[in-house]
């Protein structure tokens, strides 16, 4: 009994923020429900074995939403195999500049302290706790981070013009 009440007031505490956050990430309601609500899935099978819950939740949830972003990728290239060989000649593609693209394009050691400093709001202390990396080490995958995706905008924006 102690146990559904603690994780009703967790799931009471954090959904909301967990839920929004995921929201800002893929752009889609239903999608960010959907991952939050397994991020808490996930976070209840393992209850017993789960010192920080709230750390567990944005990780899980921003595995997830790579997951999904993978999804998307693959279906877009689908699209684009069916649409170039149905047409002679495809039309000119402009880069995305979106700034989710961008992060989901980074690589996985860069992109993960980006969500949780970032979008997760957390610190670099709790960045590095929840990844198990040394502080300065989560500072300069973020400033890497931070050159990379200000180099790709560069681009984007030069291009554009």
């Amino acid at each position: 009994m102690r146990r559904e009440r603690e994780a009703a007031e967790l799931f009471a505490a954090l959904y909301p923020r967990l839920a929004g956050w995921v929201r800002r990430l893929v752009d889609d309601d239903e999608t960010a429900h959907e991952v939050a609500s397994e991020a808490f899935t996930r976070l209840w099978a393992r209850w017993t074995s789960v010192n920080e819950p709230r750390g567990f939740l944005y990780v899980t949830a921003a595995n997830l939403v790579r997951d999904h972003w993978r999804a998307l990728e693959r279906e877009r290239g689908a699209v684009r195999r069916a649409t170039n060989e149905a047409v002679v000649r495809p039309p000119e593609r402009q880069p995305d500049p979106s700034v989710r693209l961008l992060v989901q394009s980074l690589p996985e050691r860069l992109r993960v302290p980006i969500l949780l400093h970032y979008y997760a709001d957390m610190p670099v202390r709790e960045v590095a706790a929840r990844t198990g990396r040394r502080e300065g080490t989560v500072k300069a995958d973020l400033h890497a981070a931070r050159e990379l995706l200000r180099a790709h905008l560069r681009r984007s924006v030069d291009h554009a013009v």
